[in-house]
C-alpha cells in the first residue's frame, strides 16, 4: 500500500455538517467531495460550487480536482478545467467548477458527492532554451496525426 500524506483541512462554517472527503472503496484513487450549497444548473450553465472547507497541501504535492463518471454519464454533469490543480500554496476555499452538458435542469442538493480529489506529487520543471531540438519519427505532428 502506498504512503499516505497528510493534508490538513479546515472546516468553513457553511461546511458544518457535511463529511470530510473520504474513499468510497478501498482502492479508490479519488476522495469523494461533496457540495456545500443548493443550486441548479440549467443546461449549458456552469458554476463554482462551494465545498465548505480549505486545505493545506505538503510542498511537493498538488490535488487534482476530478469529475465523477456517474454524474457524467447519468446527467452529463462534469467538471471544468479538468483535472483542476489545487496548488501547495493555496488556501481559500475549495471549490468546484461544474457544468451541465445535459440537455435538461440539474438540480445539485447540499451534501451531494460532485468530484474527487487525487492527491499526486509534482514534478518540477526547468526550461533550457536550445537552437535545435532531436528528430523524432512523429516529429511536429499533433491533433491527431497518429490516427483517429
Amino acid at each position: 500500500m502506498p504512503s499516505e500524506i497528510e493534508i490538513r483541512l479546515k472546516r468553513l462554517e457553511h461546511g458544518a455538517g457535511l463529511p470530510l472527503p473520504a474513499y468510497a472503496t478501498e482502492h479508490a484513487a479519488g476522495l469523494d467531495i461533496v457540495a456545500a450549497e443548493d443550486l441548479t444548473l440549467a443546461p449549458g450553465a456552469r458554476a463554482a460550487v462551494a465545498t465548505g472547507f480549505a486545505i493545506a497541501i505538503p510542498v511537493g504535492y498538488e490535488v487534482q480536482v476530478r469529475p465523477r463518471s456517474g454524474l457524467a454519464l447519468k446527467h452529463g454533469v462534469t467538471c471544468l478545467n479538468t483535472p483542476g490543480t489545487i496548488d501547495a500554496d493555496y488556501r481559500g476555499e475549495v471549490k468546484v467548477i461544474l457544468a451541465n452538458l445535459g440537455q435538461e435542469p440539474f438540480a445539485l442538493r447540499r451534501g451531494e458527492r460532485i468530484a474527487q480529489l487525487v492527491p499526486a506529487a509534482v514534478q518540477r520543471a526547468g526550461f533550457v532554451e536550445v537552437d535545435a531540438l532531436d528528430e523524432t519519427v512523429r516529429g511536429s505532428g499533433g491533433f491527431g496525426s497518429t490516427g483517429r
